[in-house]
């Protein structure tokens, strides 16, 4: 026979008949929503911010202006176009911004999931049977040995009345980790902003590097083709000769260094924009870059709210907070509802009539006596985690506040190392001059002119590094405030 269900539409005409069960069940759903929640609401922990961040002896900016670099978007601090379109390009392609993203949507779903024990389930079914009873049993001859049944019924699964909030409390619970979540995803955000910069950057030194290397190898190279001429003219010795040939053999091993570092360097700043490893392309050049900070650094109490680290960690915080109220609703009494209503027949004609209808509807209480302590458990349990995540956020908050001050100080002293350095690189340069000149005239020997080009060399050198470090503390200073996790708001020039 032809199997016939019932539509949950028709269900629902079907059971606003039953005018005493549906107002029963509003009754008990305003009691349960006028219900408390029990556990303890969350306070943020207080915190020991200092007045302004910790600097340099000698910093002479505004520590205690409230408006911070950090509000400026990663757009707006990043000069070089072609590093603006590289960090454009790994918030779009990288794995890990891909992975953060699955990452939200999977707690948005857990909270969506969480959220649906507010609403009872309900459910449809309908089913036809068809049995015969043995002629030959105990029953004996029956008049019709095959009987047929039939029905159609919609069901309200046990659903619970949140009376004690522990439904709230785990919704709030869900809701701080989908925050905690998104925040993360911020994080990534911001850390990729400043790796891209920062191997951009460490790139953009090695190619100074080669290119002094380079420069090097070919002065020293004329040098080494002139000293072999005075030597053949009678004029220099051949311990100038070898002197020589160890200033050019010492520039072709920096130039081999300084190729390896390049290409690896290549590597890392090729997958961190979710390529291949290749070779990207290059904009201004290192002495040409502009991340010099004239906006300060603002206040420590901001940090809190701009930071995304520390807003996952206190949405943590927030989290542990709830699963105290579940632990504590679980002592109470624990009240459900279920519900039936639908029809039974042996007859297909009559399945819909009104002597075929039957429902059943009714509260259970369950209160927990005895559960051997694990009730408690769980709640000790839950405070205990909450302390643990209440110290996490204070050590998060602590550690921001050393990795400005240390950001702070790292900017100004790179800066003051910086020109120390370019005033030593000068002073080679003369010294190295000077020296060949002395050279050349008789007064001195070559072992002076290659003291000096080794030294130069190595002045150089320091002076590229010196300078990738003022531009790597701009960097970590804007990450460690807060700064690099905006949304991009202004197209990216390329």
């Amino acid at each position: 026979m032809k199997q016939h269900l019932l539509r949950i539409s028709d269900f629902g005409l079907r059971l606003s008949s039953a005018a005493p069960v549906a107002r029963s069940i509003s009754l008990i759903l305003i009691a349960a929503l006028a219900g408390c929640a029990v556990g303890p609401d969350y306070k943020r922990p207080a915190l020991d911010a200092p007045a302004s961040f910790r600097a340099a002896a000698s910093e002479t900016n505004d520590l205690t202006a409230s408006e911070s670099v950090a509000n400026l978007g990663w757009w707006q601090v990043m000069k070089d176009s072609q590093l603006r379109a590289y960090i454009a390009e790994a918030l779009t392609n990288s794995w890990d911004i891909q992975i953060a993203a699955a990452r939200v949507l999977q707690a948005e779903a857990a909270a969506r999931v969480t959220r649906s024990q507010f609403m009872p389930t309900v459910g449809a079914g309908a089913d036809w049977n068809t049995t015969r009873t043995s002629q030959n049993g105990p029953s004996g001859n029956v008049p019709d040995p095959q009987q047929e049944f039939g029905s159609v019924y919609g069901t309200m699964a046990s659903y619970e009345l949140d009376l004690w909030g522990r439904i709230r409390r785990a919704n709030e619970a869900a809701r701080a980790q989908l925050l905690a979540t998104e925040a993360a995803q911020q994080t990534v955000r911001q850390t990729l902003v400043a790796q891209v910069a920062t191997a951009y950057l460490n790139l953009l030194e090695t190619d100074n590097e080669l290119e002094i290397s380079l420069r090097t190898y070919g002065a020293r190279t004329n040098s080494l083709t002139l000293t072999k001429a005075r030597q053949e003219g009678g004029v220099a010795s051949m311990q100038d000769v070898y002197q020589a040939q160890v200033l050019v053999t010492t520039a072709e091993a920096a130039i081999v260094e300084a190729h390896r570092r390049i290409e690896q360097q290549e590597n890392e700043l090729s997958i961190l924009l979710g390529r291949n490893p290749g070779s990207p392309q290059r904009g201004e050049g290192l002495l040409r870059q502009n991340l010099d900070l004239t906006v300060p650094p603002g206040l420590p109490s901001e940090l809190i709210d701009r930071r995304p680290d520390i807003r996952a960690v206190e949405q943590q915080l927030v989290a542990a907070n709830a699963d105290i109220g579940q632990a504590k609703a679980a002592f109470f009494p624990k009240v459900t509802l279920t519900g039936f209503y639908g029809y039974q027949s042996v007859a297909l004609s009559d399945l819909f009539s009104s002597p075929s209808r039957t429902w059943q509807f009714g509260p259970a209480v369950t209160v927990p006596l005895f559960t051997g302590g694990a009730l408690r458990g769980n709640l000790k349990l839950a405070q205990a985690r909450f302390d643990e995540a209440v110290a996490q956020y204070q050590k998060t908050v602590q550690n921001s506040f050393r990795e400005v001050s240390d950001s702070l100080i790292a900017y100004r002293r790179s800066r003051e190392l910086r020109a120390r350095q370019e005033e030593n690189a000068q002073a080679h340069r003369s010294a190295t001059d000077l020296a060949n000149i002395r050279y050349e005239g008789g007064v001195t020997s070559y072992l002076e002119v290659l003291y000096n080009e080794q030294e130069l060399f190595t002045a150089e050198l320091n002076l590229a590094r010196a300078r990738l470090e003022e531009l790597l503390s701009v960097v970590s200073l804007y990450r460690s405030l807060g700064g690099g996790w905006q949304a991009e708001t202004a197209t990216v020039q390329k």
